[in-house]
């Protein structure tokens, strides 16, 4: 098959080098200026605790438009990226191909296949206009959640902390050939794969963690294991916690963990800085609509209160704009 990681930061580099190494597709990674030069001289070097250093030679454009037909592209960019995108993905689409969806956040076609009155439901917060939805049509999509602790500590040099495993699922909830294959792809290079009939749990699982921890790191620059271990920060965190699984029970969707094993989750992968902590440092764009944002464009959706959310939120945005007055990081209140 013909894979393309469109977004080769962290978590697509690092992606790609394990497909690319894999040696069973043809592979390409879409990156832009510095990363894309480094990748193309010295490939993806992957640095591990303990661990010689790996480079995988890979192939690497940020051309995207001179590609030919994909037969899956993976989506990796952050999830503000991703509207500026969605054409230059869109011209990457043959008539079978598959986008697989693996970002932070709450997903644009969250809504698309859901039943329910907010079916068909767009989130401004990461799909303002509809570009994505128009781009990029529902029914090619297949999510994605990916759960490792990655850092693109240089161009195109990852550090990882965590092995990687993803979860991959239908919106509709089918077991679909080309979820097979994409899964099948994807063992044959050592990645832990599991595949869901609920993918929106999975993603909500993931996000769970993200949306208290990431705004609270922008505030206090603390790391996962050093919020979770002070008092305040554990605090603040399972308020906004407790208030989001109040949304997500609105929703239909139910966790197969409590809030303090979710907490001990993030805590468990040591002190790492959240992704948007990285991105902050970094002195880029921060991705806080996707995952706090988007949460309270959900609670207005379904009526549910969320206060501490909505604080902490609006202090991050203040904050990440103070030090990237060009970021985008999500107008969104609710009550």
């Amino acid at each position: 098959m013909k894979l393309c990681i469109f977004g080769a930061g962290a978590i697509g580099a690092y992606l790609g080098a394990c497909l690319t190494a894999g040696g069973r597709d043809e592979v390409v990674l879409v990156a832009r200026g510095t990363r894309c030069a480094a990748m193309r001289g010295d490939g993806v070097r992957i640095q591990r605790a303990g661990r010689a250093a790996q480079a995988v030679a890979v192939a690497c454009t940020d051309s995207p438009r001179s590609l030919p037909t994909q037969d899956v592209v993976f989506l990796t960019t952050k999830a503000h990226d991703a509207p500026s995108a969605a054409h230059e993905v869109a011209a990457l689409l043959g008539p079978e191909t598959t986008v697989v969806t693996a970002m932070n956040g709450v997903p644009w076609w969250y809504f698309a296949d859901l039943t329910g009155p907010h079916r068909g439901a767009t989130l401004r917060s990461v799909d303002p206009g509809g570009i994505l939805k128009d781009a990029i049509l529902a029914s090619r999509v297949v999510g994605a959640v990916v759960w490792t602790a990655a850092t693109m500590v240089e161009p195109g040099v990852v550090q990882v902390r965590e092995a990687m495993r993803l979860a991959l699922g239908e919106p509709s909830g089918a077991d679909t050939e080309r979820l097979r294959h994409i899964r099948a792809a994807l063992e044959a290079t050592g990645v832990e794969v599991v595949t869901t009939r609920d993918i929106r749990a999975e993603v909500w699982l993931k996000l769970w963690g993200n949306l208290a921890f990431n705004p609270v790191s922008v505030l206090t620059r603390a790391t996962l294991s050093g919020i979770a271990r002070d008092p305040g920060g554990r605090a603040a965190v399972r308020a906004m916690m407790v208030e989001a699984e109040a949304v997500a029970h609105a929703l239909g969707v139910r966790f197969p963990v409590d809030v303090d094993q979710r907490i001990s989750m993030a805590e468990g992968i040591g002190p790492h800085p959240t992704s948007s902590l990285q991105d902050l440092d970094a002195g880029k764009a921060v991705e806080l609509a996707a995952l706090s944002g988007a949460v309270l464009e959900m609670a207005a959706l379904v009526g549910v209160a969320t206060p501490t959310l909505a604080l902490v939120h609006g202090l991050a945005q203040l904050r990440v704009r103070d030090i990237v007055p060009q970021a985008n990081v999500g107008a969104i209140t609710s009550r």
